[in-house]
C-alpha cells in the first residue's frame, strides 16, 4: 500500500511538472504569449528546471529543448526513485525507455485534457485570457482534422474525433511499454 501511494505521488508531482513544461515548449511553438494567467503559471512550475538546462542546451530553431529535455529528466527522476524504491532488482537499462514513453503518455493526456478545456470553453462562449490561450494552442491541433470531418447539422465534431484517435494513442503507447518491461 504504501509502494502505491509513494508511486501515485510521484507520478502526480512529475506528471504535473513535465506537463508543464511540454506547455512551455508548446506554447513557444506557437508564439503564445505568457503574459497571461497560464503563462505565469508554466513559468512559476518550470523556471527552476528550464533556466539552468537553457545554459547549457541550445534552443534548435523555435524548439526550446531545455524544455523538453527537463520533461524527460523529471520522467526519468520519477521512475529513477520507483526503482529505487522497488529494490533496485531490475536493470537500469530499462529506465530511459520507461520516461520515454511516459513523456509520451503525458503529451498525450496533455492534449486531450486541452481539447476538452477547449470543448468546455467553446460551449460557454466566454472570453477570458484562459479561454484565448487555449483556443490558440487547440486550433493548429483541430485543423487538419476538420479537413476531413465535416460540420454536422452545423456541430463541430473535430474535438470529439480528435480526442478518440489520442485516447488510441494512448492505449497504443501503453502497450508498448508493457512490451518493453517485459523484453527486459
Amino acid at each position: 500500500m504504501l509502494f502505491q501511494i509513494i508511486s501515485y505521488l510521484l507520478e502526480v508531482v512529475s506528471g504535473l511538472l513535465t506537463g508543464a513544461c511540454l506547455l512551455r515548449l508548446y506554447m513557444q511553438l506557437q508564439r503564445v504569449p505568457f503574459g497571461n494567467p497560464v503563462g505565469r503559471l508554466v513559468f512559476a512550475l518550470t523556471d527552476w528546471l528550464v533556466l539552468p538546462l537553457r545554459k547549457l542546451i541550445p534552443a534548435a530553431g523555435r524548439w526550446d529543448l531545455s524544455c523538453l529535455v527537463a520533461a524527460f529528466l523529471l520522467q526519468l527522476v520519477q521512475y529513477l526513485l520507483l526503482w529505487l524504491l522497488v529494490g533496485a532488482g531490475l536493470g537500469l537499462a530499462w529506465l530511459p525507455w520507461m520516461a520515454l514513453f511516459s513523456l509520451a503518455r503525458v503529451t498525450v493526456s496533455g492534449l486531450m485534457g486541452l481539447l476538452i478545456a477547449y470543448a468546455i470553453l467553446s460551449w460557454m462562449q466566454t472570453r477570458t485570457p484562459i479561454s484565448d490561450v487555449i483556443a490558440r494552442l487547440s486550433e493548429p491541433l483541430l485543423q487538419p482534422v476538420r479537413r476531413v470531418v465535416p460540420l454536422l447539422g452545423g456541430i463541430d465534431l473535430s474535438p470529439l474525433v480528435l480526442l478518440v484517435l489520442l485516447q488510441v494513442l494512448s492505449i497504443v503507447l501503453g502497450h508498448l511499454q508493457a512490451s518493453v518491461m517485459m523484453g527486459q
